[in-house]
């Protein structure tokens, strides 16, 4: 027997009229590519994306056609995130940060028709352009006035002059809610990149589940900045979540620097903000040159790789601002776990507390997870026992864009590359990636175990710990670390840091120096990148 309810599928149109009908004035303020600061509110947004959907219209773009877009998060990207799944098609995000022969592959794999970029990869799309022979139009996020001449790109044209004299009346079409909404490319690392295909009913479930008061907690009280960039994974979906609750939203454009990503959560009255640890590690650092403080900021999200205990207590200790570690990744939409702690958790002592909120967290509802062992059985939740780490739900990947990679599910689970623990109140943890577990004598480290206590240390910037052949113990832990300007640091002096945090087998054989390290386009660590250079390294007892 069926139930008695009206049937209206789940699509992303609905949140952006339900954001303009409830929440009109509600404002978005973004940072342009011109330096100047831009503002009007969601019903603007609602307006402007029914242009975009009419602008598809008479581009001649059928239902299922994909549109690609190079942009920093600022209010024309938002428009097009509506505007184009809102109409039937796919939006298709592409990360700027990546080679130009891989973002020319990810546009022809994808067969992108149309695609959107920002002023600042002019200069990447001149580089592309002429290997993507099926994007029929190439459209820059600018004025018409301000559309350079001389680009060699002979179908290009402004945003506004494409989209702006449109009427802002549309009726968006009403179809199923499983239908694709936008797709985002993997990072890579192991051959090419795979697609993520969204359906509109995932992003709209990841949009109320990542609103929940025990995840990002969104209402519209809330003014969000999400510094992780739209190129990632919609941003994590905070723009719909924004527009379910009303939030303000405040984007940053491509100014990440600590200076503008300060003044901008200062002047805008930003309560909640988001993004990698890398970009806030930039923000810590200009507050602690400049004794600086928050006035309103209560909360931020760090996710995309794992949180440094340093960080968190600066954030904490320094700033009273309360940290959420996140995980998920691009094949889940890509939240699957957030940490908050529990009612019965707020009577432990502040150690305990902390040795929670360093754990990715727990499952947010719609999402199921289990640790397996390497014979495929589940392993206990003991927070103890570490094993890969597998997950299911309506917004987690059933299959790749165009079948790439085979299946690839293990009993309709997901297998996320990752090595970790639960324990019995559901809080995970990751210890590893699958790859990147250092097993030294038949026992497993974990190297990110040993980049915090590096990254603790006053002198270090950034450390990564990477396993090098030993002849007895199969394989030893090295720390590469790059030191803050001006700081020294000597080899002793950090092994030597490592005294009582770990146990004595734990402890990295050596300590290599270098300049930078290398980071991907997501910002995470390149590990592969960091073992070609270590190629002729050799441990010093082995």
């Amino acid at each position: 027997m069926l139930g008695l309810m009206q049937s209206h599928p789940l699509l992303i149109s609905n949140l952006i009229e339900f954001a303009a009908r409830h929440h009109g004035d509600g404002e978005i303020v973004s940072r342009r590519t011109e330096g100047d600061l831009h503002r009007y509110t969601w019903k603007d947004v609602a307006a402007r994306s029914r242009q975009v959907a009419n602008a598809l219209d008479a581009s001649g773009l059928a239902a299922g056609d994909r549109v690609g877009t190079l942009a920093w998060n600022g209010y024309r990207h938002l428009e097009l995130y509506f505007g184009v799944s809102g109409s039937e098609r796919v939006l298709h995000t592409i990360n700027p940060r990546l080679l130009p022969e891989q973002i020319a592959w990810i546009v022809n794999h994808a067969e992108d028709r149309i695609i959107c970029f920002d002023t600042t990869f002019l200069p990447i799309i001149k580089g592309v352009h002429a290997h993507c022979p099926n994007v029929q139009q190439w459209i820059m996020l600018c004025d018409a006035d301000k559309l350079p001449g001389d680009t060699g790109i002979s179908n290009l044209v402004s945003y506004e002059a494409w989209m702006g004299q449109q009427p802002s009346t549309y009726a968006w079409p009403v179809f199923d809610e499983n239908t694709a909404s936008s797709m985002c490319y993997t990072s890579g690392t192991t051959g090419n990149p795979k697609a993520a295909l969204y359906s509109h009913r995932s992003t709209v479930l990841h949009a109320y589940a990542a609103a929940l008061p025990d995840v990002m907690n969104l209402s519209a009280r809330d003014a969000v900045l999400p510094v992780v960039p739209m190129f990632h994974v919609n941003a994590w979906g905070i723009p719909y979540s924004a527009a379910l609750t009303g939030a303000k939203l405040v984007f940053p454009g491509g100014a990440l620097d600590g200076k503008s990503v300060y003044e901008l959560i200062e002047g805008e009255g930003v309560t909640m903000a988001a993004g990698v640890p890398t970009v806030w590690q930039m923000l810590l650092t200009h507050m602690q040159a400049n004794q600086l403080k928050f006035s309103t900021l209560t909360r931020t999200v760090i996710g995309g790789s794992a949180c440094p205990p340093a960080m968190i207590h600066a954030f904490q200790d320094n700033y009273n601002v309360e940290v959420l570690h996140a995980w998920g990744m691009t094949e889940m939409s890509p939240l699957g776990t957030l940490c908050t702690l529990k009612e019965k958790h707020r009577k432990l002592a502040p150690e305990e507390q902390m040795k929670l909120r360093l754990k990715q967290g727990r499952a947010i509802c719609g999402v199921d997870m289990k640790i397996v062992g390497d014979d495929g059985q589940e392993l206990a939740w003991d927070g103890a026992t570490a094993g890969d780490l597998y997950v299911r739900g309506p917004w987690v990947v059933a299959s790749y864009f165009k079948g790439e990679g085979g299946d690839p599910l293990k009993g309709g689970w997901f297998p996320t590359g990752d090595v970790a623990t639960i324990d019995a109140d559901g809080f995970m943890q990751i210890t590893d990636r699958s790859k990147d577990v250092i097993k030294s004598g038949g026992e497993w480290i974990s190297s990110i175990d040993i980049e915090n206590i590096a990254m603790a240390h006053p002198a270090v910037a950034m450390a990564a710990c990477v396993g090098m052949p030993h002849p007895k113990w199969d394989e030893r832990p090295i720390v590469v670390v790059s030191l803050k300007p001006g700081a020294e640091l000597t080899r002793d002096e950090l092994l030597q840091f490592y005294e009582g945090k770990v146990a004595k087998w734990q402890t990295p054989d050596d300590v290599v120096f270098v300049d930078a390290i290398p980071l991907g386009a997501t910002g995470k660590m390149l590990k592969t990148k960091i073992r070609q250079q270590l190629s002729d390294y050799k441990l010093p007892a082995a």
